[in-house]
């Protein structure tokens, strides 16, 4: 991977952080160039496009959700370890890269067609590791679940939602959140005599 220039390192750091507050349609160019105190123009000297911005930070996101559940999937653990690991290394990104988490979870339809469809390919695969996991609590006896799907895609939605009110500064860890969810997750709402 080439490393990138410290001006291109910059401008996909204003482009982060206005895309996550703005929108990608909501943030142009100008609003770039003027976050970085250069003209429009010379930003082009350092980009493509709009869209290759948009393009790299769903690609960084998507690569780090992926890397960090890889090794969980992969792991010795037993599956409701693996389910409260998953969790907390999903919320470890959102809280490590709360602008990157934004913009991947919510800008990334603005790609193209082709850009759109390799991102697409990544969270598949991030939902992927997670079936399996799923599956093998299933096999395992850890877990009974009717729905495997709907399973999953609570999990997801549930930690996907933290970017908008997680606190870095906050008492809770990305752990502690983690640690939290799963005893729902895992135990649901009944009562325990």
């Amino acid at each position: 991977m080439e490393k990138k220039s410290a001006q291109r390192e910059q401008i996909l750091q204003e482009a982060r952080r206005l895309f996550s507050q703005k929108g990608y349609h909501g943030t142009k160019i100008r609003d770039i160039a003027n976050a970085r105190g250069i003209l429009s123009g010379s930003l082009y000297s350092h980009i493509s496009s709009k869209e290759d911005l948009l393009f790299e930070i769903a690609s960084d996101g998507a690569e780090a959700f992926v890397t960090a559940i890889q090794s969980v999937a992969n792991s010795s653990m037993t599956p409701t370890e693996k389910v409260r690991a998953g969790l907390a290394a999903h919320i470890r990104v959102i809280s490590n890269h709360l602008d990157v988490s934004r913009v991947f979870l919510h800008e990334w339809h603005a790609l193209s067609d082709e850009r759109r469809d390799i991102i697409q390919q990544k969270r598949d695969e991030y939902e992927m590791y997670w079936k399996d996991i799923l599956e093998s609590g299933v096999q395992a006896g850890e877990f009974v679940i009717s729905d495997p799907k709907f399973a999953r895609l609570l999990i997801l939605s549930v930690a996907n939602w933290v970017y908008n009110w997680y606190q870095p500064d906050g008492e809770l860890t990305p752990e502690d959140i983690a640690d939290r969810f799963a005893n729902v997750i895992l135990f649901g709402l009944r009562h325990s005599e």
